[in-house]
């Protein structure tokens, strides 16, 4: 197969092009290249997604196209250059596509969708995230009609995550002693490791899939996440499972970010972020390794890899002290 991965130097499209190459593929991989480079046995092509010409520099032909753009231009310029020219086309897509994210269980069917992002707004606008990505699903609509596979991908985790979101966990727990664990233990926690949403998405193209799919993990608590990530790191930890309320009081962000506890979000208004139904996308293939496993290879690459950037999500040492020490002395 000659696949045409738009990105291929980062995180998930990166793992898509690795994947394709171990099973021997022929791969290209087109981006700017400021960032870092594509596996080794890609061909590695220089494109600029912001130059309206820049989609020049591709010739030929492809039996498929993966595209992991966030802002509808680039989509809509892709889609231009090369949907003629492509057997099969993926766009990775997110499941912050939802506009009801307090319902549990919901299925891509029935769920409703957020607004398409207004003409006049920031494509590049981390705040516009989910609209854009809905427009960018039109875009491909529009090009492709139903001849297309959308990945509605959940939290992407897993060595080589920028995110810091999952990475904060096993190399939190990996420290040992008690732990801060927010919320509670049966809340929902949904995730999927990056090599098995690439292993999926190169089947994907192998077998023409098509359709819409959220591609994460079914739902599991966050206690069984926990000690998942304990078991991985071989750790043994304490949890004090503090609650929402004192969290939010103490000026705790949810999600990610600085001072925040990955994985948490608010309720009952999240309540259904990291619930949703997949159960069409497992009959679909998509397989999930043990999270422990995850937080393994994690730690992993966070020792031998990461380095010695600022982490961009969770607690420091310092914050986690006193807000257990504030919990215990409440």
């Amino acid at each position: 197969m000659r696949l045409l991965v738009l990105g291929g130097t980062v995180f998930l499209s990166k793992a898509i092009v690795a994947e394709a190459l171990r099973r021997g593929h022929e791969v290209t991989a087109a981006a700017r290249g400021t960032t870092s480079n594509p596996p080794e046995g890609a061909t590695f092509v220089k494109l600029d997604r912001d130059d309206e010409n820049g989609f020049a520099a591709l010739e030929g032909e492809y039996d498929a196209v993966v595209d992991v753009a966030r802002q509808p231009t680039h989509v809509r310029r892709a889609i231009s250059a090369l949907a003629d020219r492509a057997k099969h086309w993926t766009f990775v897509s997110t499941c912050s596509v939802y506009s009801d994210d307090a319902t549990p269980g919901q299925r891509v069917e029935t769920a409703p969708l957020r607004q398409p992002l207004a003409a006049d707004a920031d494509e590049a606008d981390p705040a516009n995230y989910g609209e854009a990505k809905v427009s960018c699903e039109q875009e491909v609509a529009a090009g492709r009609g139903s001849d297309a596979l959308i990945v509605r991908a959940g939290l992407i985790v897993g060595p080589g995550d920028p995110s810091d979101r999952f990475t904060y966990w096993p190399y939190r727990i990996a420290r040992g002693g008690e732990v801060l664990a927010p919320g509670k233990p049966d809340d929902p926690v949904q995730l999927v490791d990056v090599r098995d949403l690439a292993a999926w998405i190169v089947d994907s193209t192998e077998n023409g899939r098509t359709g819409v799919y959220d591609s994460t993990s079914t739902s599991f608590t966050r206690r069984q996440l926990l000690e998942a990530v304990a078991a991985g790191v071989g750790t043994d930890v304490q949890l004090t499972w503090v609650p929402q309320d004192f969290l939010l009081a103490n000026e705790v962000n949810v999600w990610s970010g600085p001072k925040s506890l990955p994985l948490w979000v608010d309720e009952p208004e999240n309540a259904g972020f990291m619930a949703r139904d997949t159960s069409a996308t497992a009959e679909a293939g998509l397989t999930i390794r043990d999270v422990a496993d995850t937080a393994r290879d994690t730690l992993v690459w966070i020792v031998d890899e990461r380095g010695d950037k600022p982490w961009r999500s969770g607690l420091t040492e310092a914050e986690e002290t006193d807000l257990l020490r504030n919990w215990h002395s409440r």
